[in-house]
């Protein structure tokens, strides 16, 4: 038993590792599928509720397998801790809100996850939250648009582009403005990525996509310092209530086993798919970081998604209707090889001049290559692009 964590509800109290060591010498750890945990005495609960000691009392709080998924988590991103929730908009939505009020402003990069950037532009702006977008490579347009912030959001590669950021220069100018720094870090996960070592005081995971592994989960997760969580498990989980089922932490534990081989297995099948696509004459732009120039630091690697952009000769929807191995399907981070078209994402509501101000062009393709054989997609790319020349 692990007695080294701060209490995350802020009290002097221990909170234990449930995973270690596993019951009965299981090598895999139990489901502690209940709502709620009896006390064994009035005095073990007069106990709990006045914060002298901390224990799991209902699930939408705490949960002996959630609990195990969180410090799994907090450990891989070296953070003080780490709370799981029911889905990645739900971790991203937790995090920001607890942060921001009414009147203030946050800084975002370009190109964001496309329902992080309507959660900014259809919930935060009727709130009287300002969002501010720049091109996070340029560090002297972020600088000025700090002034006043409450909030620098990141994402290193960005979704759609995959423009990849300085993280260390960018945590610190959010740190010299007195603003918070939170990444979603779901592209490269923790075994290419860690921002909380290169400054960043907030890391946001869909859980759903790399962590899971298997495309049989929704969860998110957001890991931080001792005080930051211990905010959010007291102030937000309870009230809005999006908290991570014990099932699908046990499944992300699962997950966690296998993570390390197969971001490599994805990062090796998506280079060669990549280097093929930019090499191919239909080709006119490819965005993966790994072969855009050296990766920044604290990028150790890159994951199987990426995106490129097609000659006008290319018909978008005869392409994505010809692939037989790549299923069209919005996510990623699973087992299976997949296809969006930016031409659906572009039209999705976001706002006056949503599409624009997305940034992506028409043409656009995002893939994400899955764990089947690399010369089995690059077939179905081939023949799927022979079929869409107009």
């Amino acid at each position: 038993m692990n007695n080294n964590h701060k209490d995350v509800f802020g009290a002097a109290a221990t909170i234990v590792a449930y995973d270690e060591p596993h019951i009965a010498g299981a090598v895999v750890p139990p489901i502690f599928q209940n709502s709620l945990f009896t006390f064994s005495s009035f005095e073990e609960m007069a106990e709990t509720y006045a914060g002298q000691k901390t224990r799991p009392v209902y699930s939408r709080g705490l949960n002996p397998t959630v609990r195990a998924f969180e410090e799994k988590v907090a450990a891989l991103e070296g953070c003080d801790d780490a709370l799981g929730f029911a889905s990645g908009m739900a971790a991203i939505s937790s995090a920001v809100l607890s942060v921001v009020r009414p009147g203030d402003r946050i800084v975002a990069v370009e190109h964001l996850y496309p329902d992080a950037f309507r959660f900014f532009e259809m919930v935060l702006r009727d709130l009287d939250i300002t969002v501010d977008y720049v091109d996070g490579r340029d560090h002297a347009a972020v600088e000025r648009a700090m002034p006043g912030a409450r909030v620098l959001y990141l994402e290193s590669p960005t979704s759609w582009m995959f423009h990849t950021h300085d993280l260390s220069a960018l945590a610190a100018i959010a740190r010299r403005h007195g603003a918070v720094s939170m990444i979603d870090n779901s592209w490269a996960s923790p075994v290419f990525q860690n921002p909380a070592r290169l400054g960043c005081d907030v890391v946001i995971h869909s859980a759903s996509k790399y962590l899971g592994g298997h495309s049989d989960v929704v969860a998110g997760i957001v890991a931080g310092s001792s005080d930051f969580i211990a905010r959010l498990r007291t102030h937000i989980l309870p009230y809005l209530g999006g908290k991570l089922s014990a099932f699908e932490a046990w499944l992300l534990l699962r997950g966690l086993r296998t993570l390390p081989a197969r971001m490599r297995e994805h990062q090796r099948s998506a280079l060669m798919i990549a280097q093929k696509l930019a090499d191919h004459p239909e080709t006119v732009a490819l965005h993966h970081p790994g072969l855009a120039g050296p990766l920044p630091d604290g990028l150790n690697g890159t994951s199987g998604l990426f995106s490129f952009e097609f000659s006008p000769r290319i018909n978008i929807p005869v392409f994505c209707n010809a692939l037989r191995i790549f299923k069209i399907g919005v996510s990623w981070g699973g087992h299976e090889s997949l296809v969006v078209p930016a031409q659906v994402t572009r039209v999705q509501t976001g706002g006056p001049n949503s599409a624009l101000r997305f940034g992506v062009p028409e043409q656009l393709v995002r893939l994400h290559i899955g764990l089947e054989n690399p010369d089995d997609q690059w077939s179905d790319l081939k023949q799927a692009i022979e079929a869409s020349l107009r």
